[in-house]
C-alpha cells in the first residue's frame, strides 16, 4: 500500500523522468543513486537552499519560476568553476495544500530547467512543513586540473563581469511593487529575477581556453562577491564606476522609472543580487582574448586586481573611495 509520501515521490519522479541516456548507473527510486564518474574528469559538488520568505514569496513568485530557479541557482555554482552539470538531488518540504496544482507548476518549471541545463534528477527526499523549503544538490564535473577557483587572482589581473548588473534586483523590486506577472510578458528585469540563466557556456569556454585565473558567480551582489574573491586570492581590487555595466533603462513613451537616477543604477549594479552572471579575472597579456560579447552576452572589463588588500571604487574624475560589501547577507 502506497503512503502519501510514496505518491508524492512518484509524481516528482514521473514529472522529471529523463527519456534519454543520463549516464546514471542507478537513478531515483532506490536508497541512493549510483554514479560512474567520467574518465579524466573531477567531480564538482554544490548545494543550495531556496526558502520561502528568504528567497521567494509564495504570493509573488509563480510556482514554475520557483522550480526553474531552485535548479538554476545551484547550476550557476558549477558554471563558475568552468564545469558541466550532470545530476541533481532534490529535497522538498511543503504543506499538504501544495501537493496538487502548486506542485504541478513547480515541477513543470523544474523539468524545463532540467532539460535546459542537461542536469537530471538522481534522487532526493520529501517531507511536510508549513513553509516551502527546497534544497538542491548538483553533481557536475570538469576536466581534471581545469577547474577555475576563487583563489587564483594575482596583482595586475584584469577584472571582468558578464551581463548587466542590477537587473535581477530591479526585477525583484518591480515584483514586490505589486506588478502582476504574466509568463512571457514580464519585463526583462523581472524575467531575469524569476528565470536566471547560469552562464554555463561562458564558464566552460573560459576554463577550456585557460583564460580565467579566478572566477565566481554573482549571486549576492558585486560588492560582496568581489570581496570574497579577493579574500580567497589574498589581493585587493580597484574598479571604475563608469566601467560597470548597469541596467539599460529604455524609455517607453518618453518615460523611464523616475526613482532610478544614475546613482540608483550604480547602487543596483554594485549591491544587487541574483544576477547569476560571472565575475572573473584574466592575466593582462590575455585581456585582448576576451571579446566584448560572448554568444550575445556582454563582457566588460571593470578594473584590476591590486597587491594592497583593499577594495577601491574610482569615480569619473579619479576620486577613490572604499568599496563596502553591501550585497545580500542571509544573516
Amino acid at each position: 500500500m502506497k503512503t502519501g509520501e510514496d505518491r508524492l515521490v512518484r509524481k516528482i519522479t514521473q514529472a522529471l523522468a529523463f527519456k534519454g541516456r543520463s549516464g546514471l548507473a542507478l537513478g531515483a527510486g532506490d536508497d541512493a543513486a549510483l554514479l560512474q564518474p567520467r574518465p579524466g574528469r573531477q567531480l564538482v559538488l554544490t548545494c543550495d537552499w531556496f526558502l520561502e520568505g528568504s528567497h521567494f514569496l509564495r504570493d509573488k513568485h509563480p510556482p514554475d519560476s520557483i522550480g526553474w530557479k531552485c535548479l538554476a541557482r545551484a547550476v550557476s555554482d558549477v558554471a563558475a568553476m568552468g564545469g558541466e552539470p550532470r545530476y541533481f538531488l532534490l529535497s522538498l518540504a511543503l504543506p499538504e495544500t501544495h501537493t496538487g496544482k502548486w506542485l504541478g507548476g513547480f515541477l513543470r518549471g523544474l523539468a524545463r530547467a532540467e532539460r535546459r541545463f542537461q542536469c537530471h534528477l538522481a534522487g532526493g527526499d520529501t517531507t511536510r512543513n508549513h513553509k516551502i523549503l527546497i534544497n538542491v544538490t548538483v553533481i557536475g564535473d570538469v576536466p581534471a586540473g581545469r577547474a577555475v577557483l576563487r583563489s587564483g587572482a594575482k596583482p595586475g589581473d584584469l577584472i571582468f563581469v558578464s551581463g548587466r548588473l542590477g537587473e535581477a534586483e530591479l526585477g525583484l523590486r518591480s515584483l514586490r511593487s505589486g506588478r502582476r506577472v504574466i509568463q512571457g510578458k514580464s519585463s526583462r528585469w523581472v524575467k531575469k529575477h524569476l528565470y536566471p540563466e547560469p552562464r554555463l557556456a561562458l564558464g566552460r569556454w573560459l576554463a577550456g581556453k585557460r583564460l580565467a585565473t579566478a572566477m565566481m558567480d554573482l549571486s549576492d551582489g558585486l560588492s560582496t562577491d568581489l570581496t570574497r574573491l579577493c579574500t580567497a586570492s589574498r589581493v585587493g581590487a580597484r574598479i571604475a564606476i563608469d566601467k560597470i555595466p548597469k541596467v539599460d533603462l529604455l524609455k517607453k513613451k518618453g518615460r523611464t522609472i523616475p526613482s532610478l537616477t544614475d546613482l540608483g543604477l550604480t547602487e543596483l549594479a554594485l549591491h544587487g543580487g541574483d544576477d547569476y552572471d560571472l565575475l572573473f579575472t584574466v592575466r593582462p597579456k590575455q585581456g585582448g582574448a576576451i571579446p566584448s560579447s560572448f554568444q550575445g552576452l556582454p563582457l566588460s572589463c571593470i578594473g584590476e586586481i591590486t597587491r594592497e588588500r583593499q577594495l577601491l571604487l574610482t569615480g569619473p574624475e579619479g576620486l577613490e573611495e572604499q568599496l563596502v560589501a553591501r550585497g545580500w547577507d542571509p544573516f
